[in-house]
């Protein structure tokens, strides 16, 4: 592996790593993603910053944490002036390449990329902001259920319609890329699926895979109302839980859409890493696989992300460069954050400008991380401020003018 060597980021939405068979769950099929766990080294306890979609996004693509960088909800534009990853890559001669989502709002569709090849799946402009002033219930929200208990299979979706196009399009780039001069540079390329994000409605091809009457449910089931913390109370109504009776069918049915969705990503993987191989650039490209936050699936009664309960705010990382790093768990906390200056320093770079990322180069030779995670949420629901913190076996949650929460997650 050269000095700079390529960097192939895939990236899914809303996937949480406990959904995942090589984070020890049995009954989620994705053979390639476990290749590539084998092949890497697997973080074990990396969390979002923000447990929503842009946020999350623009926190690993600045290094820098929201308040920071004032991207307070999915209605928020990062700053143009703003440098990101694909900025400091640039700066080291690397071509940038984005295809499919990546959530820019506002007229900056590129941040940084040389060239976007599929655009997002999304609408760019300020139709996500959350209004405090209505207060912390029935807050307009674009997550009802409706996505929950209509979970089933399909002959198509826009969802996989999209992320076809999203992994036929990095295919081609890889080859694309590949036929340039010796002489050309290396390149950063980002896939990214809007896959598995809610709804939960799967090609028939990967709902077959799975056997209904074998589908795993929560470990921990729904709360009684009046046991839910302040959070969680509010996302109750934003979610639109009151208007839902969620059955034991409709869990099942949404846990096995999702799983079929996981499965459907993990083919596109095997189609990436194929043409990666094909091409014969595996050698010379380190592959990062995560996704933006997590997804609830039914855990304490709770559905999609915006908490900071572990099936919300954790995320699959794996960083894979087996002729660099030898495949390895990091147990300590690390998070999306700490990317940007792991990837630069890679590659050789150095990061002059304020960074709220530590890198993880000590973690993927051997060594430890500053084991600690700061994730902010400022969205519907709760509508005032609500952090997280997360060092060693704790966690704590702080909601402004409401009970703190700690959590032993060792013992809890």
């Amino acid at each position: 592996m050269t000095d700079q060597p390529n960097i192939l980021m895939i990236m899914a939405d809303q996937l949480a790593p406990q959904a995942l068979s090589c984070y020890g769950n049995p009954d989620c099929k994705t053979p390639n993603l476990d290749r590539l766990a084998a092949a890497s080294v697997t973080f074990d306890n990396a969390y979002c910053n923000y447990p929503v979609c842009v946020p999350s996004r623009a926190t690993m693509m600045s290094g820098r944490l929201i308040p920071a960088i004032k991207v307070w909800d999915n209605a928020c534009e990062l700053a143009s002036s703003q440098p990101t990853l694909a900025h400091h890559l640039r700066h080291l001669g690397y071509h940038t390449v984005l295809s499919g989502k990546m959530h820019f709002i506002g007229p900056d569709q590129l941040h940084g990329f040389n060239e976007r090849t599929v655009t997002d799946v999304y609408p760019s402009g300020f139709e996500w902001v959350a209004d405090w002033h209505a207060g912390p219930a029935f807050v307009p929200s674009a997550t009802g259920l409706n996505g929950v208990v209509d979970a089933g299979p399909a002959a198509r979706t826009l969802q996989e319609d999209f992320d076809e196009e999203v992994a036929h399009s990095t295919v081609q780039t890889i080859y694309d890329l590949a036929r340039r001069s010796a002489d050309a540079g290396p390149w950063f390329q980002v896939a990214s699926f809007t896959s598995p994000h809610t709804p939960f409605v799967a090609d028939q091809r990967y709902w077959d895979r799975y056997d209904p009457d074998k589908i795993n449910m929560p470990r921990v089931g729904a709360l009684p109302f009046d046991d839910l913390d302040y959070a969680s109370r509010a996302l109750f109504f934003a979610h639109g839980r009151h208007r839902h009776q969620v059955t034991e069918d409709d869990l099942r049915r949404a846990r096995h859409g999702y799983y079929a969705m996981i499965s459907f990503i993990d083919d596109k993987v095997g189609e990436i890493l194929g043409a990666l191989e094909a091409s014969g650039q595996t050698d010379n490209t380190v592959i990062i696989f995560c996704a933006d936050h997590g997804e609830m699936l039914g855990e304490r009664g709770m559905w999609f992300k915006q908490s900071f309960y572990e099936w919300s705010a954790r995320v699959p990382l794996m960083i894979s460069a087996p002729q660099r790093y030898a495949p390895r768990r990091v147990k300590e906390c690390v998070s999306l954050v700490d990317l940007l200056p792991t990837l630069v320093g890679i590659v050789g770079g150095e990061v002059v400008l304020p960074c709220d990322g530590e890198s993880l180069e000590p973690a993927l030779t051997g060594g430890t991380t500053r084991d600690l995670v700061i994730s902010d949420y400022y969205g519907i629901g709760p509508c005032v401020p609500h952090r997280m913190v997360r060092q060693g076996r704790f966690k704590l949650i702080y909601t402004h003018g409401h009970p703190d929460l700690l959590f032993d997650l060792e013992a809890d």
